[in-house]
């Protein structure tokens, strides 16, 4: 298979694959978890997952993208990086799971609670393996292969829920399906990467110094993520109650299940890009400035259908327990509007080699979003967690924008944004409308009018989609700076 193709395969088979996981998957898998363990309960799950994700973050080291980075390079031997690698990620992952009973005990939880969080640090464990063997399949171009196994492991993960549900097994049960499924990931991950290459752990101390010093500004970054995207969650279980925590979550678990999509459409551009920041300027510029109108005519209607429709999303995912969330949802979509923008000028500073001016933004943010939290959760509990993801959302386009204008020396371009918001108006004023009725009336009137409006004011055609893909031969890759390789 020529290389163009395999790309674009493993690009459209991940995406359905995701989507079909995110969506259906994730979606159901919530119904069933909010509807069996109640506001309470599903509070209490969601602390879980957050301290998994700090844990995660703790782990993590950055080593995953270096490993990736490190076999992908010319005449590497990816057994001994991986030998080498593997000992210090389990190593990093033994030390976070010893670590967190003193971490927890620090925290007024109920016993089954906390008990769940060593489950979830236990889990790590298999984690790290499985993020640390997709590099094998990254350098192959055989991500589609990652994507299939996650898949699966989503499906197992659903199935066993049910059991537990049908059972009445309870609150742990319910946490241990996400070790369940985690370590029948990084198992069938693991034998599939057999047939690639052969390794098993080796402790070099002196490799290991050497390999963090180029992965821990990575690891730092995942920490600075994890601050301003799920410490809301354990500030709430903190200072609020579990049922709290559950409204806020149920909400966010919607927007959390959305995210992906601008990260992976700034993925797909990128390249492209990259390609032409430095060769072809005006391409560059012509190719952002479509892209910037893309995410407006998507971030339009999700947002706009999303605060219209929120009751009834609200139900079909969990029910009328947990109708508290729809205002939250409201807030949140709005925070979800400003992430697709976000991702859009962190794509720019990466293009444009200002990571580092990127990653010091994020701390900022970070430290905002803290900040934030602590004062808003005490007076206004979830409502006010909501705000200050919206706030921080907020501030991160603002400050990525102004750093795009000073070192990518590029402002996108606002042609058809008029014609845009119009459309999105006529759609929110056909939902307003048809709300009160049916959900999937509304839903499909809503995009038929947004659509149809698109069309009649010209605001964009399918030309213009196309050809940010389109393919230029003659133009050369723009240069990469080189980063110095660890030998093994």
């Amino acid at each position: 298979m020529a290389l163009a193709h395999k790309i674009a395969y493993n690009v459209v088979f991940n995406s359905f694959l995701k989507v079909f996981s995110t969506v259906a998957l994730s979606l159901y898998s919530i119904r069933l978890i909010t509807g069996y363990l109640g506001q309470d309960g599903f509070g209490k799950y969601s602390t879980v997952l957050a301290f998994f994700a700090f844990f995660s973050a703790l782990a993590d080291l950055g080593l995953s993208s270096v490993t990736a980075r490190e076999i992908s390079r010319e005449g590497a031997d990816e057994g001994k990086i991986l030998s080498k690698v593997l000992s210090l990620r389990l190593t990093s992952s033994l030390v976070v799971f010893l670590l967190a009973p003193f971490l927890v005990v620090f925290f007024d939880y109920p016993r089954d609670l906390k008990i769940g969080i060593f489950i979830a640090a236990g889990a790590i464990l298999f984690s790290t393996l499985s993020l640390m063997l997709n590099g094998i399949f990254q350098k192959r171009v055989a991500m589609d292969k990652v994507a299939l196994v996650e898949f699966l492991g989503k499906l197992f993960q659903v199935a066993i829920v049910i059991l537990v549900v049908r059972a009445d097994l309870g609150f742990l049960a319910i946490v241990s399906t996400l070790l369940a499924s985690l370590s029948f990931n990084a198992i069938i991950v693991f034998f599939l990467s057999r047939r690639f290459v052969q390794f098993s752990p080796k402790v070099d101390y002196a490799y290991w110094k050497k390999f963090l010093y180029e992965s821990l500004p990575m690891g730092v970054t995942a920490i600075i993520t994890f601050t301003y995207f799920k410490m809301d969650t354990i500030l709430l279980s903190v200072l609020q109650t579990s049922s709290h925590v559950g409204i806020y979550n149920v909400a966010y678990k919607i927007m959390e299940n959305l995210i992906f999509f601008p990260a992976m459409l700034a993925g797909l551009i990128l390249p492209l890009l990259s390609r032409f920041i430095y060769t072809n300027r005006k391409r560059f510029e012509d190719i952002a400035d479509k892209t910037f109108k893309v995410f407006v005519i998507i971030v339009i209607p999700i947002v706009a259908g999303t605060w219209f429709l929120s009751g009834n999303i609200i139900r079909i995912v969990s029910g009328d327990t947990f109708l508290e969330s729809a205002p939250v949802l409201q807030i949140l979509i709005f925070a979800l509007g400003f992430i697709f923008f976000g991702n859009y000028f962190n794509m720019l500073l990466v293009v444009g080699n200002a990571q580092k001016k990127l990653m010091q933004m994020l701390f900022f943010a970070a430290i905002f979003n803290l900040l934030l939290n602590a004062f808003l959760i005490p007076r206004f509990s979830y409502t006010g967690a909501a705000f200050a993801s919206l706030a921080t959302e907020m501030f991160v386009v603002t400050l990525t924008s102004l750093l795009v204008y000073k070192y990518v020396h590029y402002i996108p371009s606002l042609e058809s944004t008029g014609k845009i918001l119009f459309s999105g108006m006529v759609m929110g004023g056909v939902l307003f409308l048809l709300s009160p009725y049916s959900f999937f009336l509304s839903g499909i009137s809503g995009v038929g009018a947004y659509i149809g409006m698109l069309w009649l004011t010209k605001a964009i055609s399918s030309e213009e989609i196309m050809s940010l893909f389109q393919k230029e031969e003659d133009t050369p890759f723009s240069p990469v700076e080189p980063i110095e390789t660890l030998n093994p």
